[in-house]
């Protein structure tokens, strides 16, 4: 059985699509898309036009690469202006039987009854654990019996009106959302493994114009804040300093800087235009310099905002966001943060590079709440799957595919 998911993220300076194949407890990219966006702005569409025009480019780059059309996905979107809240539920269970998925979903439907408010939108609801009769602290309880299922669950909600933005640009895009999920949730999935899963940590994503902070416990999210700079006044500071175009500043930041000046080389230099005619050579040591500065005065802002948003021994800190594959920047990211922060580091073959790191973790997400549900789904239907096979020559498993939408988030 082969289950494929595809994800999308509308990011400031780029469109992300991930399309991923569950096969046992792995998942192969079948495509990975990042393609420049337009009308965002801070995660926010400010220019549906230009937005629905970026999104259908992407979408074209990945229906070309993979050989059929992307119809559905899961929107990974920022958790900035976030609420998060716990509720509890309950329900009656037939003591005859054994606890299903269905019965998941019901006791997670009661929990959040009557809390969402009329301006708001549910995003997640994770479950801190169920509780059976007298059984606590139970983490699935598919597969045993009792008479009352409880759960106490963590659940996030947006305002409606910058959500149902995002979800018109997919929708006039030619998508159907089946799914939506937080960056952060998707950063935490790609990264999670059984230690984090026990510990207090942080997940640090730093993006085009703002840095995102979340704190996990026990890999739920229960705290989130969002500092006002990221990585375009990297590009800002060497704009001003050196007299060059933006355009200009990032390609020397992607590809010739380095996080810390130390490491650079003095004998190196990269020679540029200006003024049309004119040019100047930068030393990556000079460069570097300017970038040093900027990236430790982030690192330094989200370690201040990490202690305001928790009190609790901070086990681990994750860094991630494109900023982070610069050259040398664990080091930097020790030095600022400790021994305990590491840089996110992707292994999966088609999408190494930590711009992919939220889209992806959405998938996982997607594909891990299915599984406490009992559902079966793919994105991709028995068709498609072959036009796949046809056009890659590779083998994916195609038996007994369920090519179902899922409207509603407890369907899911």
């Amino acid at each position: 059985m082969s289950n494929i998911y595809a994800g999308i993220e509308l990011g400031t300076n780029s469109i992300k699509i991930v399309v991923a194949e569950k096969l046992g407890d792995s998942f192969n990219i079948l495509t990975s898309v990042s393609s420049k966006s337009e009308g965002i702005r801070n995660g926010e569409v400010v220019d549906i036009k230009k937005c629905v025009s970026s999104v259908r480019k992407a979408l074209r780059k990945a229906n070309d690469m993979l050989g059929i059309k992307i119809t559905k996905v899961i929107a990974c979107i920022p958790p900035k202006d976030c609420t998060m809240d716990i509720a509890v539920g309950s329900i009656k269970l037939d003591s005859d039987e054994i606890i299903t998925g269905e019965d998941v979903s019901l006791v997670l439907k009661d929990a959040l009854v009557g809390r969402i408010g009329e301006e708001y939108e549910l995003v997640t609801a994770v479950p801190i654990n169920f509780t059976i009769d007298d059984s606590e602290s139970v983490k699935d309880p598919k597969g045993m019996k009792g008479e009352i299922l409880e759960t106490k669950v963590v659940y996030s909600t947006v305002l409606k009106e910058p959500l149902y933005r995002i979800l018109e640009v997919l929708k006039l895009s030619g998508l159907d959302t089946i799914d939506i999920a937080f960056t952060s949730t998707g950063d935490y999935f790609t990264i999670k493994n059984n230690d984090y899963d026990k510990e207090v940590g942080a997940i640090i994503n730093i993006g085009e114009f703002s840095t995102n902070i979340s704190v996990f416990n026990k890999g739920i999210q229960i705290k989130n804040s969002t500092i006002p700079i990221g990585s375009i006044n990297v590009d800002k500071d060497i704009s001003y300093i050196f007299k060059i175009s933006s355009d200009e500043s990032r390609n020397l930041k992607e590809n010739f800087a380095v996080s810390m000046q130390s490491y650079a080389d003095s004998n190196d230099v990269y020679e540029v235009k200006y003024n049309d005619n004119d040019t100047k050579e930068i030393s990556q040591v000079g460069l570097s310099k300017v970038v040093e500065a900027r990236v430790t005065e982030i690192l330094k802002l989200a370690k201040k905002e990490i202690k305001n948003l928790t009190n609790r021994e901070i086990r681990y800190i994750i860094i991630t966001g494109g900023l982070s594959e610069l050259a040398g920047f664990q080091y930097l990211v020790e030095e600022e943060l400790g021994i305990n922060a590491k840089v996110c580091n992707i292994s999966t073959m088609g999408i190494r590079h930590n711009k992919f790191s939220s889209v992806f973790g959405t998938i996982k997400y997607y594909d891990d709440k299915l599984c406490l549900r009992n559902i079966d789904s793919t994105m991709i239907s028995n068709s498609d799957m072959k036009e796949i096979v046809a056009n890659n020559d590779r083998t994916i498993g195609s038996d007994n595919i369920i090519n179902k939408v899922f409207g509603h988030f407890f369907d899911n």
